[in-house]
């Protein structure tokens, strides 16, 4: 058993970052007020959420006011779809269209299923087929309400082609189509400032790099404010997109996990690119170890492999006993029976989607951490095989 567990478990959640923490602590030693009082304890309360949202809007090339503030990337998701259709109903469309690929995640995937949601297929790769994609939104015509194409997947990496996909609905709607983009995977690996800049609502959780739980935000472009309605009914707290009172320091946290982890991007990435390299390297020697996604179209933090004859279910239980957290894919579909969507999409059977198992890295993960981690699984594996 390995000294310390090792969490190859990064796309779950991640670590909270201890200069996160730190930031956040005052806020709940000394007490916080609510931003909508009047008084002082409410108006440093203000400022901190100004702070905050200054801060953020600054790590996406965006202005402030376009930061709406949530309770994380479900809300987010939920907020940028429903919001769309709520306000192509106000503008007389009888039947709004929501567009989307079939490997989204089940926040996106289940509110597009409740609001008229039409779905392009993907590849072997869970890369769209922007072919059938850009059809979809010519059929849709001036009943669309939105597309919403995932940044990087969260089961198998692979990234989305979203800039192409922005593309084809300014050519096909003529600019009157919106563009949302589900980054709460993206936000750790991917520069959103330039590889989601031309999506009209984005959306992040705190938790996927290094902030709390509890907290995220919808990216609400200034061109796409009049077609959005809240989800939420009461005060008028986030630019009146959003009510209920804010999550002070969970958005103060947010603002310094984004900071920190936009400033990193890129040696993180490259670190962890080469790490999960190597990881997959060691694990595919082993016989019947196959990668779920070719490496060109994924970030290499995020590692999803299949292993023959063997079920993940048995796999994770034995790792889990033995120090190593993965994950069979979504966080949200643990302990369902059921096989992943997002595997199956992709043209994978039942049986064998029940083979596959998700390890993801992150900013603390080391060499020591994959090198101990593929002793252990290899261990493990030839365990579950004799």
């Amino acid at each position: 058993m390995s000294s310390r567990p090792i969490n190859l478990d990064h796309a779950a959640t991640t670590p909270l970052r201890e200069e996160v923490l730190e930031a956040m602590l005052p806020f709940y030693r000394n007490g916080v007020g609510n931003p909508s009082g009047s008084h002082s304890l409410s108006r440093a309360a203000v400022r901190a959420l100004d702070d905050a949202r200054e801060r953020l809007a600054a790590t996406l090339g965006a202005a402030p006011r376009e930061v709406v503030f949530t309770s994380g990337g479900t809300e987010a998701d939920n907020l940028a779809l429903t919001g769309t259709v709520r306000a192509a109903l106000d503008a007389g469309v009888g039947s709004p269209v929501i567009v989307t690929s079939a490997v989204e995640h089940p926040a996106v995937r289940e509110t597009a299923k409740a609001a008229n949601g039409w779905t392009a297929p993907v590849d072997r790769d869970a890369v769209v087929d922007l072919d059938i994609l850009k059809d979809l939104i010519g059929k849709a015509g001036d009943a669309l309400a939105c597309v919403s194409l995932m940044l990087v997947n969260n089961e198998t990496g692979t990234l989305q082609p979203l800039g192409d996909a922005a593309e084809i609905v300014e050519q096909v709607t003529g600019g009157g189509g919106l563009v949302h983009s589900d980054a709460v995977q993206g936000f750790a690996w991917c520069d959103l400032s330039r590889e989601a800049a031309e999506a009209d609502l984005v959306s992040l959780s705190a938790h996927k790099f290094g902030g709390p739980q509890g907290v995220g935000a919808l990216l609400v472009r200034e061109r796409a404010r009049r077609r959005l309605r809240p989800v939420l009914f009461g005060g008028p707290q986030e630019q009146e997109l959003r009510a209920g009172t804010q999550n002070v320091a969970g958005a103060v946290g947010m603002s310094v996990a984004a900071e920190l982890t936009h400033a990193e991007r890129e040696d993180a990435r490259r670190r962890c690119d080469e790490l999960g390299d190597r990881l997959v390297a060691a694990l595919t020697r082993m016989d019947g170890v196959e990668p779920a996604v070719a490496r060109k179209r994924r970030v290499g933090a995020i590692c999803n492999l299949r292993f023959r004859g063997i079920r993940a279910e048995e796999l994770l239980l034995l790792l889990d006993a033995l120090g190593v957290y993965a994950s069979a894919g979504s966080a949200c579909a643990s302990g369902a029976l059921e096989p992943s969507p997002v595997l199956a999409a992709m043209g994978v059977d039942a049986g064998a989607a029940k083979e596959h198992v998700r390890f993801s890295l992150g900013y603390e993960t080391t060499v020591d951490d994959v090198d101990s981690a593929v002793r252990i699984v290899s261990a493990a594996v030839e365990r579950l095989r004799t």
